[in-house]
């Protein structure tokens, strides 16, 4: 190991504004029993919401993917949390449907920043084979936020009214952007505070061969970089993967307030539960993919195997939430499935650094994050047409789909089926887009 961590300090920065903005965009379902009695909102309301947000976060994901290769690591996030910050303390003047989709949706556009952001830091600051550990480590920050956010706003809850509570979690954002500014002053070629042996071993274990320079300099165009197919399994991975996150992060607190008849206490009290799963997840996804580096396995190897074996673990516990007949049976599979979706992403995303140069890697990124988040836009607008069963009938009679038995009453199965589907579509498109993972060339060469 080189003397000096300065990488793993930019990368916990990344985590907690990981965790910051999960806290901020998990408000909303958390206090959502609060927001529906004071203005009587229904679940389609939440859902017209939702996919209001999710749809911006695409939009987000492709600008935001350009504005950090063109502006750099450290701007982009200062544009992004801080923009985002704002966005979620001007909740507080919502006053229906109209105007909380508005804020949510500029909170969207922001918060997609995050995750092309922390791709291109991933590929400037860490080694290939550290890679996935790093992806690891900023993606539990969505899994801790994800467990920090339900007991914490239950807690606010006690002694704020919910405008409140929006307000001060955005100023917490802002607060971030001190020690970021601070700590990433550059990048690894020429930080101050780096020594030249952390230096060293970042930029030299960015090489994929001994004899290449760090940085093989093929930094296509957009046209050329999406008619790669390797590029579109990036692209089709995350499209397919991403909308199982997005299915449990939107529609867990309305799933046990439905289902087990829950308000915002009991959701601070079991609401956190499936991100630990998630949170180990990352963990272990990113150490095992380290480990089967460091014994000699190649990046094609460690990372289809790791992937494969994510969508293996989610599989079995995404049919068995049909058993879950009791809220704490069903968080802990919810767990599971959560454990699995970040044993993979975690790979799933560095897809773009093992395939281009860094110069390329935040627009490749920003374009998955773009496919995967319209699929998840739309599968959280259509949930409550997939578990209402009038809806779900109504929805297959006119789409002449007489096969499938009408629904007797509402379920979140179908929702679940749909993204054992997913998860099997996720591995596929690895597998069969990229023969090899591997730093690509011009076509030419």
């Amino acid at each position: 190991m080189p003397k000096g961590n300065l990488r793993f300090w930019i990368v916990g920065l990344v985590a907690l504004a990981t965790i910051i903005n999960y806290i901020d965009r998990g408000a909303l379902g958390v206090l959502w029993p609060d927001i529906k009695a004071e203005f009587g909102f229904t679940n389609q309301d939440y859902a017209n919401i939702g996919t209001v947000f999710v749809l911006a976060y695409a939009f987000g994901q492709g600008i935001f993917g350009k504005i950090f290769d063109w502006l750099g690591t450290r701007i982009g996030f200062v544009l992004s949390i801080g923009v985002w910050s704002i966005a979620t303390a001007l909740h507080a003047l919502a006053a229906g449907v109209g105007s909380f989709a508005l804020f949510r949706g500029l909170l969207g556009v922001a918060e997609a920043g995050n995750w092309p952001g922390a791709a291109k830091a991933n590929a400037e600051w860490f080694p290939i084979n550290e890679r996935a550990l790093a992806q690891g480590i900023f993606n539990s920050g969505a899994a801790i936020g994800g467990i920090i956010s339900p007991p914490l706003l239950a807690l606010l809850a006690a002694f704020l009214g919910w405008k409140a509570i929006f307000i001060v979690i955005g100023l917490v954002g802002l607060l971030w952007l001190v020690p970021w500014l601070i700590v990433y002053k550059s990048e690894p070629e020429t930080h101050p505070w780096l020594s030249e042996d952390e230096r060293n071993f970042i930029l030299n274990g960015q090489r994929s061969d001994p004899t290449e320079e760090v940085d093989h300099g093929y930094h296509p165009s957009t046209g050329e970089m999406l008619t790669r197919k390797q590029s579109w399994g990036a692209i089709l991975a995350a499209m397919f993967i991403d909308p199982i996150w997005w299915l449990f992060v939107f529609w867990i607190p309305i799933y046990l307030i439905d289902t087990f008849g829950f308000n915002v206490k009991d959701i601070g009290l079991y609401g956190w539960v499936p991100y630990v799963g998630a949170m180990l997840g990352a963990w272990f996804g990113g150490l095992l993919a380290q480990n089967r580096l460091n014994s000699g396995w190649s990046v094609d190897k460690t990372r289809k195997m790791v992937i494969t074996l994510g969508g293996l673990i989610m599989l079995p516990a995404l049919f068995s939430m049909s058993v879950a007949s009791t809220p704490t049976l069903a968080v802990l599979i919810m767990a599971i499935i959560l454990f699995g979706f970040q044993t993979s992403i975690g790979n799933i995303q560095t897809l773009p650094s093992d395939l281009y140069s860094k110069k390329s890697v935040g627009s490749l990124a920003g374009y998955a994050g773009t496919a995967a988040k319209l699929a998840a836009a739309g599968l959280v607008w259509i949930v409550p047409r997939l578990t209402e069963a009038d809806k779900f009938n109504e929805m297959t009679e006119s789409l002449g789909l007489t096969f499938i038995a009408p629904m007797t009453q509402n379920s979140y199965m179908p929702a679940f089926m749909i993204g054992a589907a997913l998860a099997v579509l996720a591995v596929a498109s690895v597998w069969l887009l990229i023969p090899t993972i591997k730093p690509l060339k011009p076509k030419s060469a």
